[in-house]
């Protein structure tokens, strides 16, 4: 038995081989192959029907500057993979998808919709539920429990009502939802999804929930919010006591590029302009936030946070009025 698990891995091994030989050059000869893989030109053309087998278009031609040829195809071949693996690669992309790189993130989701083309018919559900199910804008970070992640994704897709116990408060209480979308920010996984027993749109953080569990029961979609957007407003501002909104003189994708995604919400405002939606613990640490981003800015609401400038304004001169002038050190 050790031996034939041992030359079946060698084959496999050496077909790989042959695969990526194939994919190096337009034409290799019969003779070429056997020399390159250390075996007889009769085991070359039965590992190329294994290729063929499998999906790979494998060309020969005869005669003179004939040979092997891998041609091109409609249709990508059947991944190697079982069910157990195929799971776990997805559940890799998936955090991949929710990574803190935003580039490795896109191109995660876009392995995944890839995946949902090759996959066996058995498997290609479970890919579309994640592919489909899932909007990003960051990575996420908070380790989540992978079947979670696949139960509520089957529950978008499926269009199912779920539940789930979550904390409120002092208090857990279950929660009876439709959902629609799975988010990754920078820091964690939230849910979007529609609450029942209170008639609204709500976003959830996946971590937080504990007894997930799907029911059978269909609901007719109703129309959403943009997931994405609707869960990095609650992050950035509606989570906290104060808001505030900003008119800042500079681009959306400076700004952008200087404030975490979880930590505000920029909007175009033309090419040198930009709003930025804000929340925290104190309209201070608010307004700090956005005056050491360097740019000038005009404060649109709340209107108590105009006097929190003056006031701020006032401190510092008076900080800088403490210290003495610099002596003139020139020469004259």
């Amino acid at each position: 038995m050790g031996m034939a698990s041992g030359d079946q891995r060698d084959t496999t091994e050496r077909v790989l081989t042959l695969l990526g030989l194939l994919q190096q050059r337009r034409v290799l000869t019969g003779p070429e192959l056997a020399d390159r893989l250390g075996v007889t030109p009769r085991t070359v053309r039965r590992d190329v029907e294994r290729l063929r087998t499998l999906g790979y278009p494998v060309h020969a031609s005869q005669g003179v500057g004939g040979g092997y040829q891998l041609g091109p195809g409609q249709d990508l071949p059947p991944l190697l993979l079982d069910d157990e693996e195929t799971t776990a690669t997805v559940v890799s992309l998936l955090a991949g998808a929710g990574g803190a790189v935003a580039v490795a993130g896109d191109a995660a989701l876009r392995a995944l919709t890839k995946l949902d083309r090759v996959l066996p018919t058995r498997l290609r559900h479970e890919v579309r539920a994640l592919s489909g199910s899932v909007e990003s804008f960051g990575g996420g970070r908070t380790p989540v429990d992978p079947e979670v992640l696949m139960t509520l994704a089957r529950a978008c897709r499926d269009e199912v009502e779920a539940g789930f116990d979550y904390p409120s408060g002092n208090k857990v209480r279950r929660r009876r939802i439709e959902p629609y979308r799975l988010v990754a920010s920078d820091r964690r996984w939230y849910l979007l999804a529609y609450d029942l027993d209170r008639d609204d749109w709500r976003s959830f953080r996946v971590d937080r929930m504990t007894d997930v569990s799907v029911r059978t029961w269909r609901f007719r979609p109703r129309a959403a919010p943009d997931a994405a957007t609707y869960v990095q407003e609650g992050v950035a501002s509606r989570v906290y006591p104060h808001q505030a909104r900003f008119l800042v003189h500079a681009s959306a994708d400076t700004v952008r590029a200087q404030i975490p995604a979880s930590a505000a919400v920029v909007r175009r405002r033309g090419s040198a302009l930009c709003e930025v939606l804000s929340g925290a613990d104190s309209l201070d640490f608010v307004l700090m936030h956005v005056l050491l981003l360097g740019h000038d800015f005009e404060v649109l609401d709340p209107p108590e946070l105009e006097r929190r400038c003056r006031a701020l304004a006032k401190r510092l001169l008076s900080a800088g009025a403490a210290i003495p002038p610099t002596p003139d050190t020139k020469d004259s």
